[in-house]
């Protein structure tokens, strides 16, 4: 039986700025009902969904935040290669980014993309591109690789610039995953707990294919799609008619696909995920 009550769904953002359109959480129980949205309507700061998840997130969930852990580490035996003061782990970049940020609000991350060091290594906006940052799409985790075999596009987490770039939400999100030590388990940087609510991440993507979407054609915007997705996940529809916000259905999707699959023994100990990749890399459940 799955031993989680609740279901949560994170859509992320790493947008500058307080308030964000980006950003959505949706929920469901064990069952069939649909997944709601938590606080429809609201725009999210990524401080709020901090707050909730220490104060208001119901007993005993699975969250998914649609968000890297950590950065690459396996394929050059470091973050920052050739850099002393490179940290040794997840947990340890985290705590890094987190203090060399402390000054900036809403928990932005560009004092640490402009750091000098860690500079070298991001791809940024303005046409700066760190002398150390690798060609092409730049490098993977192995988690991403992952996510390559099974049809999905993924991004480096080194990459900060185009519509696909997901650097900033998951260095955002480090700060945040720093901030929930001792309160929440992070999987798979943490072991997973015999009982009691973790933090996961998660690609909508995934999902989405599970719900019987292309990679290609992951997005969806309309409620009768929605509905079409839901039920492909033997949850009852959302009847919510007429156009959605394509974050909103990410969440509300994830929230479904993660109640259906969290019992499946083979998510939580994929082939690619040894004792040290969760420890530097972390890893995207549902990546097999």
């Amino acid at each position: 039986m799955n031993r989680f009550a609740h279901f949560v769904a994170i859509d992320w953002s790493g947008a500058a700025g307080e308030r964000h359109k980006g950003i959505a959480l949706a929920q469901c129980a064990r069952g069939p009902e649909a997944p709601v949205l938590v606080r429809p309507g609201h725009r999210w700061s990524r401080g709020e969904v901090l707050e909730w998840l220490l104060h208001h997130l119901p007993p005993d969930s699975l969250v998914g935040m649609d968000l890297g852990q950590s950065l690459p580490f396996a394929d050059c035996g470091a973050f920052f290669p050739g850099w002393p003061e490179s940290p040794p782990d997840a947990r340890a970049l985290w705590s890094m980014v987190d203090r060399l940020c402390a000054d900036e609000p809403h928990l932005g991350v560009n004092a640490f993309v402009d750091a000098t060091e860690p500079s070298r290594h991001f791809r940024r906006h303005g046409g700066r591109c760190g002398d150390l940052f690798r060609a092409g799409r730049g490098r993977l985790r192995v988690t991403e690789h992952a996510q390559e075999a099974m049809g999905c596009k993924p991004t480096s987490n080194f990459n900060l610039v185009g519509a696909a770039q997901v650097g900033k939400s998951s260095l955002s999100g480090m700060r945040l995953l720093h901030r929930l030590e001792g309160n929440l388990a992070v999987w798979p940087i943490d072991p997973l707990p015999e009982r009691g609510s973790v933090v996961c991440e998660i690609y909508t993507t995934i999902a989405a294919m599970a719900a019987g979407r292309l990679a290609s054609r992951s997005k969806i915007r309309d409620g009768a799609a929605l509905d079409l997705a839901l039920e492909a996940l033997r949850s009852t529809p959302a009847r919510q008619a007429g156009p959605i916000d394509d974050h909103q259905s990410d969440a509300l999707i994830t929230a479904a696909w993660l109640r259906q699959v969290a019992h499946d023994p083979a998510l939580w100990h994929p082939a690619g995920l040894t004792p040290e990749i969760a420890r530097t890399e972390g890893w995207t459940f549902g990546a097999t």
